[in-house]
């Protein structure tokens, strides 16, 4: 195995943008989770409700993968998947899971814990009619992360697929759905100048939250 590259370690940039104080901040996290996610979008960032979810793999070790945020309210955060993937037999198996959102050009990232459960089936059903006909087949063609052959498997269970469903309408299928991330530790992360940045953590108490500033 080759050295690091040394480039690697001079790689850093300067965070000065901004600060996060207690006396300005939300007494509701999810209000100041509203505001940054506006701010991404008012900067037009890529894509800025992508998150890295994490969760316990079934032989003991962390698994992670990046999702998208498709909804926020008092039940948690939603996204939406194959019940039958890695993910989704990870989350079946242990519930406990942890998303993070990075704004590199912001500054700004946002840890979430919490606990994952299913959203009614309306939810799901909801939102698949609200995508794309070839996001919809796509649900239907993969068997998402099994072993597959190759790239000609999946293209000729596209081609049964657009068969079968034609032009629509395109059913939910039954293994395809929502989930949501009930949070019980929200924590904001500002970059700050020397790496002294600022952490706000807030933890559920019962139906209270409270607000702690962490050491950078």
């Amino acid at each position: 195995m080759t050295d690091s590259p040394t480039f690697l370690r001079d790689l850093r940039v300067s965070y000065d943008l901004d600060a996060l104080v207690e006396s300005s901040a939300p007494a509701d996290p999810l209000e100041l989770f509203q505001l940054w996610i506006e701010d991404a979008l008012a900067h037009d960032l890529p894509e800025p409700n992508a998150m890295t979810l994490a969760t316990l793999g079934l032989d003991g070790a962390p698994s992670a993968r990046t999702v998208l945020l498709k909804g926020l309210d008092e039940r948690g955060f939603h996204f939406f998947t194959n019940y039958e993937s890695r993910k989704g037999q990870e989350i079946s198996a242990n519930p406990h899971a942890a998303l993070t959102f990075l704004w590199t050009q912001r500054h700004h990232q946002v840890g979430v814990r919490g606990t994952i459960s299913k959203l009614p089936r309306q939810d799901a059903e909801s939102y698949f009619n609200s995508r794309p006909l070839g996001h919809q087949l796509g649900a239907w063609v993969s068997e998402q992360s099994s072993v597959i052959p190759g790239r000609e498997w999946l293209e000729s269970r596209q081609a049964e697929m657009e068969a079968r469903f034609g032009e629509g309408p395109i059913e939910c299928p039954p293994f395809w759905g929502g989930y949501t991330l009930l949070p019980t530790e929200i924590e904001f992360w500002q970059g700050r100048v020397s790496r002294l940045h600022d952490r706000l953590r807030y933890r559920r108490v019962d139906s209270t939250w409270i607000m702690e500033r962490l050491s950078p």
